[in-house]
């Protein structure tokens, strides 16, 4: 329970500080937008299996609304440098995790901002190197995953958040990975800057219960 509680006061601490990085994206972002009608079914919780993902990833440590705009402007440019990944309506959509407690100081947080490569990309294009930013390939595991739809500003995510929470305890499931997030449109990605149009899939690995 506790630690359902700070996921869900986190959520609505932190993760609103992606608008200023969206910013940096609609530079690089250019497509239509994603198909909506494909994520249907996740306007309710839903368990699904999820094969692990090849991801180019750009990690910032501190305060997002210091650090993030620079990391999505880094992981846009470089995505679209890399070779073999797809453009333009086969774009995929970019992602975060947050591999830290969110009640930690913002200063500690570490923000893993991510796009999906394909397996054939085994090396990224020359880049200028920022300080406190790291760029790698890596493998995100996945697996069994709970999903769910939120529609609207990142500050009004608690109750979608706790509708997943609630639905993976009730599955018989916990939450076994970060928080992550798929952020299918945002500030300035085709929805104009209006907040209630946003659409951000919301996600966490799970495990089954362990029986006592």
């Amino acid at each position: 329970m506790k630690r359902v509680t700070k996921i869900i006061v986190g959520v609505v601490a932190g993760l609103v500080v992606v608008v200023a990085a969206f910013i940096a994206l609609s530079v690089y972002y250019i497509m239509r937008g994603p198909d909506l009608t494909k994520y249907e079914a996740l306007k309710e919780p839903k368990l699904s299996t999820v094969p692990d993902q090849k991801m180019l990833v750009v990690e910032a440590k501190g305060d997002p609304i210091v650090v993030g705009e620079k990391a999505f402007a880094m992981l846009l440019q470089l995505y679209f440098k890399t070779k073999d990944t797809p453009k333009g309506p086969g774009q995929p959509a970019p992602r975060a995790r947050w591999p830290v407690a969110f009640d930690t100081p913002k200063t500690e947080w570490i923000g893993l901002y991510a796009m999906p490569v394909p397996e054939t990309v085994t090396e990224l294009p020359p880049y200028e190197t920022v300080p406190e930013l790291k760029v790698s390939l890596t493998t995100w595991a996945y697996g069994e995953v709970a999903e769910i739809l939120h529609y609207g500003p990142y500050d009004k995510e608690q109750p979608t958040v706790a509708r997943l929470i609630e639905f993976i305890k009730a599955q018989g499931y916990e939450v076994a990975g970060d928080h992550e997030e798929e952020y299918l449109k945002g500030p300035t990605m085709f929805s104009k800057g209006d907040p209630e149009k946003y659409v951000t899939i919301i996600r966490y690995r799970v495990k089954r219960t362990e029986q006592t």
